[in-house]
Formats: C-alpha cells, structure tokens, sequence
C-alpha cells in the first residue's frame, strides 16, 4: 500500500523541448481537476474520476506529494496537463531492489496523441538511470488500455510478464495487469542508436 507524506513544494524541475516536470502544488488543483475528473483519464489507469476541485486539492497533498512524482506542464503557459512518477521502492509492488523503481504516468485528453507523453517519460527514464542509478525500471499497463500500452513500447519498453486477478483498490475490482521493464543497458542501447541515427541524417 502506498504510503505518502506532504512534503512541501520542491524547486526541481526538468525540462525538455516542449515541457517542464516539476513538483506539484496546491495551487495546480483547478488544472488538475479540470483533466481528472473525465471518466476517460483515470478509471483506466486505476482510479476513480475526481468528483471536485477540494478532492484534487486533497491528491496533490497526499497522492502526488511523492518525491519523484512529477506535474507534466507545457512550457508555454506553465499548466498541469498530467503526471508522471518514478515511484520508488516501498510505494511500489513490482520490486523489493532498491536501484530499481516503476514509471507511472497520466496524460489530460486534450493532449492525446501529439507525443506528450513519450516525451516526458524520455526525460524521467534519464533522469531515473543517469541520476538516481537505477539499473531497471518497470511499467504496467491494465488490460484494455492500448494508449498506455503503445506509450511504453514507443519510447523502448518491452513486455515481462502478465498478472491476472490484480485488486485495484480505488475502483474495487480486480483486473489482468501486463508488466513491461527497460534496462538500463536497454536504455544506453535506445540512446546509441538514436545519436547513431541523428549523425546519420545531419551527414
């Protein structure tokens, strides 16, 4: 079971060329109830739409307070669109090693299908092997949810193994959940072959 404890606003942020992941604040929670509470977004991905702006209030401070949980903001106006994680050892089911963690991510639907995600969770997977020494990172997907599904195998995750009859607590249900992972050696390997790639193309 998750275990979070508010810690504050942090300054860290990471950026890349169109986004910036930062730390939430209690102030992201009108942006954040705006994209939560579609029935789309979270049901899928194992909670429940959010009902109204206090409850998204309430998430920020004790589900996305987490120290590498991040808000997934566009550069040019700064306001949360989603989330992604790095959620680390005891918060999460998939390891018991501490130089290994699991990527977990939401996107807002106004901004389905423009390669916000994958982008976001290029920076993370970075910063989670370059940064934090992680030597192996998970991704999980519940049966059904094929955007999710193509998200981690676009940006170089591949399949692991399945797990039928998993509880999901906030939608009281159980559901069969498929479990990818990167390498970091996978990762080194992705990033090779796209410098590769690119010198290629400037040639």
């Amino acid at each position: 079971m998750m275990q979070n404890v508010y810690q504050g606003e942090s300054k860290m942020e990471l950026t890349t060329k169109r986004l910036i992941l930062r730390h939430w604040k209690e102030t992201d929670a009108d942006s954040l109830y705006q994209y939560a509470k579609d029935p789309a977004v979270g049901p899928v991905t194992g909670w429940p739409a959010h009902k109204n702006v206090q409850e998204s209030h309430d998430v920020i401070r004790n589900v996305l307070s987490a120290r590498q949980c991040y808000a997934v903001c566009l550069k040019t106006d700064g306001r949360a669109i989603g989330s992604i994680e790095l959620i680390l050892n005891g918060r999460t089911d998939m390891t018991e090693r501490e130089d290994e963690c699991e990527l977990g991510f939401w996107l807002g639907q106004d901004f389905w299908g423009q390669g916000i995600m994958p982008e976001a969770a290029g920076e993370l997977l970075r910063y989670g092997f370059e940064d934090l020494h992680m030597q192996t990172i998970w991704c999980a997907y519940y049966d059904g949810n094929v955007k999710s599904k193509r998200t981690q195998e676009k940006i170089g995750f591949i399949y692991h193994h399945t797990i039928n009859h998993v509880l999901v607590p906030l939608m009281h249900e159980t559901r069969t959940c498929h479990v990818n992972c990167m390498t970091k050696k996978r990762w080194l390997e992705i990033k090779a072959q796209e410098k590769a790639s690119l010198g290629e193309k400037k040639a």
